[in-house]
């Protein structure tokens, strides 16, 4: 997509969702706020008139630049990835630094310049791209992907009074100032628990792997039962790939529940579906938002399962300009970094001085992206509007929509 083509429902969504929830903390440039141009009605400020007052003026900083160079605009923006892993190309990484290029030429090219570095898929690299980045007036930091290079970056960005936005689903690696964009192991266990005590559910039992991710989200999955008034019968744990006994363990209590969650990955679920149809289990099926996948749709043992994720529409909008200007089919999480350089592009345009300032990248009514509303707290890690999708006829749909905006907001 040409650099002049209108700007897409992913960021138009971005600068108005921002401008609308940042009116009622904030002094704006009403002119930064004003999306009228871009064929949208300017947001609603509220009904008293909010007078419009000079904002600092964006100066360029001096020096050279770093990295892979891409947009033209006054405030500096570094982004970490790992371009290379194990002294190869990255496929993870270039789907995001796609995802990054499609980001700037949809906002337009004039509000941010984003200098791109690899961090080789180590710490060391992370750190040693940071120092780059910082070093040439970076003002905030976006990415990289993994927690060990999340904290790496964290604690170099802290000591230099800069933000990060990074892309890790470990919750232990955000902090003040170090924000996650991705999607939580936590959000998806704690959607699914209440949704499920929504329709009656009040009696679980959880069948997982020995694996951090299964490790977090059991713990989560178990308080937010506790929230929500139901109780856990039983937790079945299994080497990977070994889930035959566990299944057999839960057959034994299927008379004492009415609900089983089952934190896996896409790629464990087959065994998984064939445990589950050898042991006779018949109950409803919990999971995560991993299951958004062709891998655990078609498994005739998850027909009828429930999990939280985003909904689709918005990615899959993403997805068809993505490959229209790449001819690749994009990552899932190729949204992230969308959604991340989109955020920054308009807060540059719109917040003048106050752009990455926490009050501004934690106010409480969030933004709207590619994956719908989001929000980062004050601790660093996010809320996120999710979905319920159920798993029918080998596909998912949407079964309770994801909510447009956040209580109160």
């Amino acid at each position: 997509m040409p650099a002049s083509a209108p700007l897409t429902l992913g960021t138009r969504g971005l600068v108005q969702h921002a401008c609308r929830a940042l009116a009622g903390s904030l002094v704006l440039a009403l002119a930064g706020c004003n999306v009228g141009g871009l064929g949208l009605p300017s947001p609603d400020l509220g009904p008293a008139p909010v007078p419009q007052v000079q904002t600092q003026p964006l100066s360029a900083p001096s020096g050279p630049t770093v990295g892979e160079v891409l947009g033209t605009g006054p405030i500096r923006v570094g982004l970490i990835l790992p371009l290379t892993q194990n002294g190869g190309p990255s496929v993870v990484g270039a789907s995001l630094r796609n995802a990054a290029q499609l980001a700037i030429e949809e906002s337009g090219m004039g509000d941010i310049t984003l200098m791109i570095e690899d961090d080789h898929g180590t710490p060391d690299g992370a750190a040693q791209a940071a120092q780059a980045e910082l070093g040439a007036g970076a003002e905030i930091i976006l990415g990289p992907l993994l927690a060990p290079e999340v904290r790496e970056v964290g604690r170099l960005a802290k000591a230099a009074g800069r933000p990060v936005i990074a892309f890790s689903t470990d919750e232990s690696a955000a902090s003040p100032g170090v924000y996650l964009l991705s999607f939580l192991i936590e959000s998806y266990a704690d959607k699914i628990a209440e949704y499920a005590a929504s329709r009656g559910k009040k009696s679980f039992a959880v069948l997982a792997p020995q694996s951090d991710y299964a490790n977090v989200a059991v713990g989560e999955f178990q308080q937010a039962a506790a929230r929500v008034g139901a109780r856990i019968v039983t937790v079945a744990r299994y080497a990977p790939g070994q889930p035959q006994s566990a299944a057999q363990e839960i057959a034994g209590v299927a008379g004492q529940i009415d609900a089983l969650f089952i934190p896996e990955q896409a790629d464990g679920m087959s065994a998984v579906g064939a445990a589950l149809a050898a042991s006779g289990v018949k109950t409803q099926i919990l999971g995560t938002g991993v299951w958004n996948d062709a891998r655990v749709t078609k498994l005739p043992a998850l027909q009828g399962a429930w999990f939280a994720a985003p909904d689709n529409t918005g990615f899959n909008a993403f997805a068809q300009r993505y490959k229209a200007k790449f001819a690749l089919d994009p990552l899932r999480l190729a949204s992230l970094a969308h959604d991340a350089v989109s955020l920054t592009a308009a807060l540059a345009r719109a917040q003048g001085a106050q752009r990455f300032s926490q009050s501004v990248l934690t106010n409480a009514s969030g933004f709207n992206g590619v994956d719908g509303v989001f929000r980062f707290r004050a601790d660093g890690p996010n809320d996120r509007g999710l979905a319920v999708m159920q798993i029918s006829a080998g596909a998912a749909s949407v079964i309770s929509p994801a909510p447009q905006k956040f209580p109160g907001s």
